[in-house]
């Protein structure tokens, strides 16, 4: 059977595969675009298996805000190489996944591969995914958090996609929620650039806190300084510890004359009420992966054994 450029073009665009990889599908199927789709889909996923223990520690970091902002999520997805985080393909579908974490609000990742996309498991849509694009690609993690009443949510992504925050906090009354989300932006902008542990000194443990009084009562000592002078320092070196390992004791990235904590009450005081924040979460691309060490060599003689 002849099969035309036009077809070969209709299929590639519906898969995104190769040209040649289109037409030998298309004489396999015997002209019929459905099953040479079908085809494709069974050697994309073949193919995406290989790659499956390919360590995926680039990627990007998305968040998605509700038009109400009462809820935001955020995810990591990880591709092998950056180059492939760059592209228009992979950028379009963390958006994509995104977006669909956020409305079907799964639990797990485990979750979100048994929800439906685009008719089929979203098992099935990234294996997909990974035959088009060409690399490794996993959903790693994802948060959501949702206030009700009078409540308000915000993000911010750092570096394209490098860094990403999401904070939410209470308010005693709605027009206070809807003043501040600027400045819940510019907050989670100072939590993706100083990276504090807690949120306050409440949010830390107190084995933490035993912890640091022990280093901080060895150092004294080292110093030379006497059991009761050192009883007198410990005080403030643990409130310095607060201070800058908590969102609300530190100081703000965009004005160092003030904490977080008061940058918050002055904007929620100017609206004519109070706020608090109550939760954020904060990502950084890749943190936690071992990346697998290849020579330019290695990878050349594994893209050939494919």
């Amino acid at each position: 059977m002849n099969i035309s450029a036009a077809m070969v073009k209709d299929l590639r665009l519906k898969t995104g595969a190769g040209m040649m990889d289109c037409k030998k599908a298309l004489i396999e199927a015997e002209g019929d675009l459905d099953k040479a789709v079908d085809i494709l889909r069974k050697k994309g996923i073949a193919k995406a298996a290989k790659k499956a223990d390919r360590v995926a520690s680039e990627g990007a970091i998305t968040i998605e805000i509700s038009d109400d902002y009462k809820c935001a999520t955020i995810s990591e997805i990880n591709s092998e190489t950056d180059f492939v985080a760059q592209n228009d393909n992979f950028q379009a579908l963390v958006k994509k996944a995104t977006k669909h974490i956020h409305v079907t609000a799964p639990d797990t990742v485990e979750d979100l591969l048994e929800t439906e996309i685009d008719g089929i498991k979203f098992e099935e849509f990234m294996k997909a995914q990974i035959a088009k694009i060409g690399e490794n690609i996993i959903v790693r993690r994802f948060d959501r958090i949702c206030v009700e009443g009078n409540g308000v949510v915000n993000g911010y992504l750092h570096m394209g996609g490098k860094i990403g925050v999401i904070v939410a906090a209470v308010c005693d009354k709605p027009e206070v929620c809807d003043s501040i989300k600027d400045i819940l932006k510019d907050i989670a902008m100072h939590i993706a650039a100083m990276n504090p542990k807690y949120l306050d000194e409440s949010s830390i443990p107190e084995s933490v806190i035993e912890k640091e009084k022990e280093i901080a009562v060895a150092q004294l000592e080292k110093e030379g300084k006497p059991a009761n002078i050192i009883e007198k320092i410990l005080p403030g070196k643990i409130k310095k510890f607060v201070e800058e390992n908590t969102l609300l004791g530190q100081k703000f990235v965009k004005d160092d004359k003030k904490t977080v904590r008061q940058v918050l009450e002055e904007a929620a005081k100017k609206a004519g009420g109070t706020a608090k924040i109550v939760e954020f979460v904060r990502y950084e691309l890749g943190e936690g992966i071992e990346k697998k060490g290849c020579s330019f060599a290695e990878e050349v003689a594994q893209q050939l054994g494919e």
